[in-house]
Order: structure tokens, then sequence, then C-alpha cells
């Protein structure tokens, strides 16, 4: 499938989800099934699923250590190692855990990402792809923002550092109510990763539409959001009243709540449950990753496949006493000769 098709099937679908929720709320006033059914249907279908691919991960046998390393490998301990190296290349549980830490807060491996590109002729060309790994960051850390700012809705009396939390990312004021610069920079940072698929060759080729898909759906929940808080009011006393109702397993659909509410609420829902069969699930499998969380003490510890079966063997040995007249006779050469060996 080429890059456009990839594109197009992928923005139809997210079109086509806005749509479904808009005629079944505004035109057949479903807002029972898409305001509490599809959540809990969407939530049970994530926790499954999270859960099955974990379990999946866990199960597959990883005899040999196979981490991902550079820098210098512990050998001799007249061999200085900086600090660098112990997290490059850990040869102890404790470096493995550092090394992770920074995998999943700082995204260390896409840091050190390098860009091939060919120069005059044969020439290969590293270059850096810093904004990539920015772009990343923001995307990842504006998210977790959001999602932290949500938990408003969700609980009663809130968390101690919402309110802290929303005044940091407010802290311009420019308008009424309060901007947030979590939503804008979340927007940004996929645009960004967007147009790096369309604008990239390279990228472009190798996209489908499961490459596509998500980004186009954080943008339309992203959208309905900025819209609900800056353009198209919502009712938020009567949306924390179904999401109160949605987590005390009491659900209630108040009336007056808007079409866009739902339409946000469903793409919620649509991710929620998209999110275990897609490639979204590196959140959770870079933990079970051996090129990640291993050790490199291959030079320090003999590892022995603990899955070996028993085996019949024939050694050299064996094989010569039994052929050895024969292979005298073809001109072979043998360890011993046939009196040596009597």
């Amino acid at each position: 499938m080429n890059a456009i098709l990839s594109l197009i099937v992928s923005s139809v679908a997210v079109f086509g989800l806005v749509a479904i929720a808009f005629v079944g709320v505004w035109g057949a006033h479903l807002e029972w099934l898409f305001g509490v059914i599809i959540p809990y249907l969407a939530v049970i279908t994530f926790f499954v699923g999270i859960v099955y691919r974990v379990v999946q991960w866990a199960k597959c046998p990883v005899p040999f250590r196979i981490p991902s390393t550079c820098g210098q490998q512990k050998t001799l301990a007249w061999l200085p190692r900086t600090y660098v190296d112990k997290l490059d290349n850990p040869s102890t549980t404790a470096g493995a855990v550092c090394r992770m830490i920074l995998e999943v807060l700082c995204f260390r491996s896409l840091f050190r990402n390098t860009r091939l590109e060919f120069g005059s002729g044969q020439e290969i060309k590293y270059k850096s792809a810093k904004w990539l790994w920015v772009a990343a960051m923001a995307f990842h850390y504006t998210f977790l923002v959001v999602i932290l700012r949500h938990l408003r809705f969700f609980t009663e009396p809130m968390p101690f550092f919402v309110p802290y939390i929303e005044k940091v990312d407010g802290f311009f004021q420019i308008f009424v109510p309060t901007l947030y610069q979590s939503g804008f920079l979340l927007g940004a940072a996929l645009t960004f990763l967007l147009l790096r698929r369309l604008i990239d060759p390279k990228l472009r080729y190798i996209s489908l539409p499961a490459d596509y898909f998500p980004l186009f759906l954080i943008l339309g929940l992203v959208t309905t959001g900025i819209l609900m808080r800056y353009v198209l009011k919502a009712d938020v006393v009567s949306i924390k009243e179904l999401t109160m109702g949605l987590v005390s397993f009491r659900p209630v659909v108040p009336e007056g709540i808007s079409v866009l509410f739902y339409i946000h609420v469903f793409l919620v829902s649509v991710l929620f449950a998209y999110f275990p069969f897609s490639k979204l699930t590196h959140m959770a499998g870079v933990f079970l990753s051996p090129t990640r969380n291993l050790s490199n003490n291959s030079r320090m510890v003999r590892h022995i496949n603990p899955w070996n079966y028993p085996v019949k063997i024939h050694t050299y040995q064996a094989y010569e006493d039994e052929f050895r007249e024969k292979m005298i006779d073809a001109g072979l050469p043998v360890e011993k000769g046939v009196a040596e060996a009597e």
C-alpha cells in the first residue's frame, strides 16, 4: 500500500469515527451507548489486552544475553571504564536498571540516534537526529500532563498535585479560561511526527495505515479537547457528574452535555481499545526488551541454555575408532594408527 493511500485510509477512518459519534448522539440520541457502554468496554479491552500481550512476551524464552551495547565492556580490572561505559555496557543488574530508567524517562537510545544520508557518489554521512528526540519527548510528556490534568474529572477530592500541574501548565494565563500550553505543544509534536513521515521519502515509503492512524486519532482527541475548552464551551459540572458515575460504577448521563464531548469520549475509547493491538504497546514492551533490560556479563558468567534437551553425541575420537581402517585406506589422516589404537 503506497503512502498516499495509507494516509487517506487512516484519515478517513478517523473522520468516520467522528461521524459515527456525531450521528449516534445528535441523530439517534444514543448518549448511554457512547457515554457509558463504549467507555466501559474500551477500558476492559485495554487492560485485558495489555495483560495478554505482556504475558505472551514474558513467556518468550531468552536463553542468551543479547543486550544492545556500546562502550568498553568490563574485561580486565586494570582497563579504565567511565560512568558512560558503565551505562552503555552495564555488567551489573544495577547498571542495567539505571540504563532502563534513562531509556524510559529520557529516551536515551533515541537521543543517540543518527540519520544516514548519502553524500556525493557512494559517500555515506551520519547526521544527528535530535529533532525527533525533542518531538518524542514533547509528545510523551505533554500527553502525560494532559492525562494528569484530567484527573480532576475522575477523582473527588482530586489529588494534591493536580492544582500544581495546572498552575505550571497555565503559567502564562493569557486568556480566560487559562491557556494550557500542554495541549498546544502536544498538537505541535503530533504535527511534526506526521509531517516527518510525509516529507521524508524513506519514512513515507515504509509507512503503513497503522503508522498514520494513531497520529490522526490523537490529533482528533487534541482538537476536540481544545474546541471544548476554548471555542465551544462544555458543561463541566455535568461532565464531571458523568465521569464520577463511571468511576464509581453508578453511571448516569446528565442532560445538556454537548455532542462534541461524546465525540471526544468516543475517540478516547477507540484509542484505549486499539492500544493493546498496535505499536503503541511499546509502553509496556520496553520493560521486557532483552536488548535493554539485560546486563552484559557474558565474559564474567557462563550462561547455559536451560532449555537444552539431552542429545546423543558422537565425538571425533569415537568416529575415528569406528572408521579408522577405512580412513587409512582412503588416505585420510588419522590421529592414531591401527597398531597404536590396539
